[in-house]
């Protein structure tokens, strides 16, 4: 199977949806082969100079740090999904106005046993390493009953306690030098508390203290858990010594929980959006045995409502209402804050349709959802209770305990030209958990992100940056110093091109006016990758 194909098909399994309303597609045809951007590169370990262009603010001090698969063969054996290339972390050093680049290879356990053997020899989300041929007859056979999670932290980077980690959304990260990008330390989160993985996308108060969220498996099913991670460290050898379960909530059916890639939190809440994304656990736990991989386990019901639930940051209980929408799911959440009685709720919502037995992928657009939060035996039932007079949203009480919800859109409708939003970011420095007006996002006009975006809340206009044959990764804002509006800073991304060889290059975007600055131009070949940070050394 080649690259592309691998792209391909990565894009129909984990597709993302709403049912029984319109569902919007992009039309463009004669798309170009974008397989250079999921190929095999070599890992830059030094330092090496890039070329600016343009302006870099002489203001900006640290590094942007991406994470995102980087091999996709070892041997004669290729992987079969996107998601499973190698972790390869990358380091955007800028300093004075100049940047340097380098990257390195996560020497995970899955990264070194498959290096050694030339061969895959840990199965992946979307690849089934097959028994070692070394092996005999016996020992091969006993190899399917073997239930290894991967420790490839290939999605992002993310902090507890001042420390970074690479993180996937198995149980195990590791602790990386983020000047260097040598990894220092595999962790497993459930030698700490009682979690078999957390998702690459936690939140963080003002103080550091970490949320995050992680299921676990357990005699009476599946449970998905709240974490509260704490922000200092007791001693040099602390990582994630302290983090503790706030709460437990059982999923609609324990054998079948939810697929989540993240989760939302306002400045009292974590909001947890239980999708019909299913995991069937008994596909799962059988695979290696009946030769089918993890994928193979995911599944979509439309027949399944969608239920938020909301948990109390402070005292770790769920609330008792439940709030339920049609059939939707979502990857990344953009922002959530409480305002007059009302939880407000943006994310990205993907569609996909069923058409021959097949996910078609539409596209991610940003909505948004408003829970009233005070819902009392005195509530009246069967009527709007959203009394924003700027808002489409709506929240009617069907029991004491449950409001059905739908959702108003973040954005007008020429949106659909550029293919919808996702990747969605904010100054979440200043404005997370709090009322926002701004957001940034890639547009997907292609299969990857081919634009950048800046969204008006307020006007729902949108400013625009995109070349032919460039394809920007997840724009990360910066906050300029002694920044008054909420757009001071800039945005930075990584830029592809497949038809070109050499030719990635940093972008520097002004936030405000969404126009270029600078560019740093690197010579050496970088793939699409998923998610990064900036860590300031100013």
């Amino acid at each position: 199977m080649t690259i592309r194909n691998i792209f391909l098909k990565c894009l129909l399994i984990f597709i993302h949806a709403t049912a029984a309303r319109k569902t919007y597609f992009t039309k463009v045809h004669g798309l170009p082969n974008i397989s250079p951007l999921v190929s095999s590169v070599e890992e830059t370990p030094e330092p090496i100079p890039t070329t600016v262009k343009g302006t870099i603010p002489t203001w900006i001090h640290g590094s942007l740090l991406r994470n995102g698969p980087g091999k996709f063969k070892f041997g004669n054996q290729h992987y079969n999904h996107w998601f499973d290339g190698m972790a390869l972390m990358h380091r955007f050093q800028i300093e004075d106005g100049q940047v340097t680049y380098r990257s390195r290879f996560l020497r995970s356990d899955s990264y070194k046993q498959n290096s050694e053997r030339n061969r895959i020899i840990v199965s992946e989300f979307g690849t089934l390493a097959l028994p070692d041929p070394c092996k005999n007859f016996f020992q091969r056979f006993l190899s399917r009953f073997e239930i290894k999670p991967t420790d490839n932290a290939s999605v992002n980077f993310v902090k507890y306690k001042g420390d970074y980690y690479v993180s996937t959304e198995t149980n195990y990260i590791h602790r990386v030098d983020p000047d260097t990008l040598e990894s220092k330390q595999k962790v497993d989160w459930s030698k700490f508390i009682a979690v078999n993985g957390a998702t690459a996308h936690p939140h963080f108060d003002p103080d550091g203290t970490a949320y995050n969220m992680g299921n676990s498996y357990r005699n009476k099913g599946a449970f998905y858990n709240i974490i509260r991670v704490p922000p200092e460290r007791d001693g040099p050898e602390d990582n994630l010594e302290g983090a503790k379960i706030l709460c437990s909530i059982a999923p609609r059916d324990k054998s079948k929980p939810s697929y989540y890639h993240s989760f939302g939190m306002s400045e009292n809440y974590v909001v947890f959006i239980e999708q019909p994304i299913k995991m069937d656990l008994f596909k799962i736990v059988t695979g290696r045995l009946t030769g089918k991989s993890l994928n193979e386990g995911v599944y979509w019901d439309p027949n399944q409502e969608t239920t938020f639930h909301l948990i109390d940051k402070q005292t770790g209980k769920e609330m008792p209402v439940k709030y339920h929408a049609k059939a939707l799911s979502t990857f990344h959440q953009i922002n959530a804050f409480e305002q007059n009685g009302f939880l407000l709720d943006g994310q990205a919502i993907n569609n996909f349709l069923v058409r021959q037995d097949r996910l078609w992928m539409s596209r991610p657009l940003p909505r948004r959802f408003v829970l009233p939060l005070n819902i009392s035996s005195e509530t009246p039932l069967e009527q709007n209770l959203n009394t924003r007079p700027d808002s489409t949203a709506t929240a009617v009480c069907r029991t004491k305990n449950q409001v059905f919800c739908t959702f108003e859109d973040l954005h007008g409708e020429d949106l659909k030209d550029y293919g919808g939003l996702e990747f969605p970011h904010i100054n979440y420095a200043r404005y997370n958990t709090k009322p926002y007006k701004y957001y940034y996002g890639c547009g997907f006009r292609h299969l990857v992100g081919d634009s950048l975006i800046k969204m008006d809340l307020e006007s729902k206009k949108f400013k625009v940056w995109r070349q032919p044959d460039l394809y920007p990764s997840e724009p990360v804002f910066i906050l300029s110093p002694n920044a008054e509006k909420e757009d001071d800073g800039v945005i930075l991304s990584v830029i592809i091109t497949p038809v070109k060889d050499k030719s990635t290059f940093l972008l520097v975007l002004d936030a405000k006016t969404f126009e270029e600055l600078g560019r740093a131009e690197v010579p050496v070949n970088i793939p699409y990758g998923f998610h990064g940070v900036f860590n300031s050394s100013a």
